[in-house]
């Protein structure tokens, strides 16, 4: 009992290290061709599996998905009583089973090859034991790997179950090879940070990736005026709007911005007199911007590196789009 946590996790690592040596090897080729296989798929990728590679194949799915992959989940059961049409013509089936097996998946194989689906299996077929206790595939494919276009090995020497029964180390090297798919299609379809971004708009990793323009005070909230306006007007739109600063604009294009920073230097300078002046006469002319499709970390850092508490949004243009604060980024959650 004190070494079984320890010696489940080795298992389950040398499970993992043995698949790295066959994608590096023998595994190679097929590896690339499921890879071209889900690449090229016109429709979606099912994913099907019952049991602990069910759930397996659940999570393959999902993370095909969120990584620029259209995925679903189909269990085999609900599969032959309805389901099963889900799958058309132009899809790609990804079906998973330790032995090769199963019967409510072996039972799909009629009407997945009826509908010319190309069928990509992932199996543990039986090891056998040759002289110098070198483990080595059986020579007899399984059925459901017999029956594949593309049939992946997930192999194990042992289960890390110490009754050798319990799904561990198999379902531990289907979820690796699963990843591994999954990351080499993301890469082979250029996906990149704000793809991901658009997938994932909930929870704290959707708040970290937060598009600028969701932030923004726009509209009535962003505080403008035009180059003429006298400071005392200039003041009551910075208060009004509570964000310390103003855009200063020409139409919607940006000429300036005046801070609640560059207000208190110019009374330091003029006095009264500077409520004489207009807002093109004490506006900072080279103001610190941000484009609305970067991400809100993006204008976290610019704001923490520059020492400032907000952007103007602008477009290509240098039109005018809203003001990002401190406080917005901050409110977020996402330092």
């Amino acid at each position: 009992m004190k070494h079984t946590g320890e010696n489940v996790v080795r298992i389950e690592a040398e499970a993992l290290r043995a698949l790295a040596d066959r994608l590096a090897g023998p595994m190679a080729a097929d590896f690339h061709r499921a890879v071209d296989l889900m690449f090229n798929c016109q429709g979606r990728v099912v994913v099907t599996g019952m049991g602990k590679s069910g759930i397996i194949a659940r999570k393959i799915a999902a993370t095909l998905s969120s990584t620029g992959t259209p995925a679903l989940y189909l269990h085999p059961v609900d599969a032959v009583h309805g389901d099963l049409g889900m799958v058309v013509r132009g899809d790609v089936v990804l079906a998973l089973s330790a032995s090769g097996e199963t019967e409510e998946i072996l039972r799909l194989l009629a009407t997945i090859k009826r509908l010319q689906v190309p069928l990509i299996s992932m199996t543990c077929d039986e090891l056998t034991q040759r002289a110098a206790d070198m483990s080595v595939r059986s020579t007899q494919a399984s059925t459901l790997a017999a029956a594949s276009d593309i049939a992946l090995d997930v192999s194990i020497s042992q289960e890390a179950c110490s009754l050798g029964l319990a799904p561990t180390a198999s379902t531990t090297a289907m979820l690796a090879l699963g990843d591994a798919l999954a990351v080499a299609l993301s890469e082979k379809r250029g996906f990149k940070e704000e793809d991901f971004a658009n997938l994932h708009p909930g929870g704290k990793l959707g708040k970290r990736l937060a598009r600028v323009e969701s932030l923004m005070h726009s509209g009535d909230a962003l505080p403008c005026v035009i180059a003429t306006t006298k400071m005392p007007d200039v003041i009551y739109e910075m208060s009004r709007k509570k964000l310390g600063v103003t855009a200063v604009v020409d139409g919607d294009k940006l000429l300036g911005v005046i801070s609640d920073g560059d207000l208190r230097r110019l009374l330091e300078r003029r006095g009264k007199d500077a409520l004489d002046l207009t807002a093109q006469d004490c506006m900072n002319r080279t103001p610190k911007t941000i484009g609305p499709q970067e991400f809100a970390t993006t204008a976290l850092a610019r704001m923490e590196e520059m020492k400032i508490t907000s952007l103007v949004v602008v477009d290509g243009d240098q039109r005018v789009r809203g003001i990002v604060h401190l406080h917005d980024l901050w409110g977020t959650e996402m330092v």
